[in-house]
């Protein structure tokens, strides 16, 4: 993981249609903080996460990851980040076990194994389960244990907590702190209030 990261984004508009969903949007998040979105349904959130994954491109404006513009450095900058969007993005005929294999296969990992990240998560006897028998819940957890074995520093998650229940949300939230106190940085969208413990948390409101 690259501890000494920022992320900045300087003065963004986004368009959809023709509605401007915003304009003139300016934040920074360093090593080791998180920043949550909030807004009403429509407002932009998820446009906003999509333009700072590198998914979308803003009307104006700039991103920019340790200080270099992300449209210039797309690989490096897309090697150090993983996105969790509403699309949980797993495989219903692998196993959770294989789903995260595949992950580890496919981007930079690190040395936490599929097991001890399933643990994590709250799934732990539930390796060798294909996903389609899974509730959505459990599949919502599989696609977060993928966050544990990779070794990217940004995580940008979109409504991350969507049909966990109590106990998945309690900890759920202790990944969450555990990356920004390890100096990872957490972009985050929930409709509910996310516990994260963290004097470095900032929130984006978004109209």
């Amino acid at each position: 993981m690259n501890k000494n990261h920022r992320l900045e984004a300087v003065d963004l508009e986004c368009v959809r249609g023709d509605q401007q969903l915003f304009v003139g949007l300016n934040f920074e998040l360093e090593a080791g903080s998180a920043l949550q979105v909030e807004g009403t349904n429509g407002s932009g959130k998820t446009s906003l996460l999509r333009l700072l994954c590198g998914l979308s491109m803003p009307e104006s404006g700039v991103i920019q990851w340790c200080g270099q513009d992300i449209r210039e450095y797309r690989a490096e900058y897309q090697s150090q980040l993983s996105y969790v969007g509403h699309i949980h993005g797993i495989k219903d005929d692998l196993t959770a076990v294989e789903n995260l294999h595949m992950t580890r296969v496919l981007g930079t990992s690190n040395d936490t194994t599929a097991q001890a990240a399933l643990e994590w998560v709250g799934l732990s006897g539930y390796e060798h389960t294909l996903c389609r028998y899974m509730s959505a819940g459990q599949r919502r957890r599989v696609a977060l244990a993928r966050l544990l074995i990779t070794d990217a520093s940004l995580w940008v998650l979109d409504e991350p907590l969507t049909a966990i229940d109590k106990q998945g949300v309690v900890e759920l939230e202790q990944v969450f702190r555990e990356h920004v106190s390890s100096g990872g940085s957490l972009i985050i969208t929930s409709h509910q209030p996310v516990k994260l413990d963290n004097k470095s948390v900032q929130t984006l409101r978004l109209n």
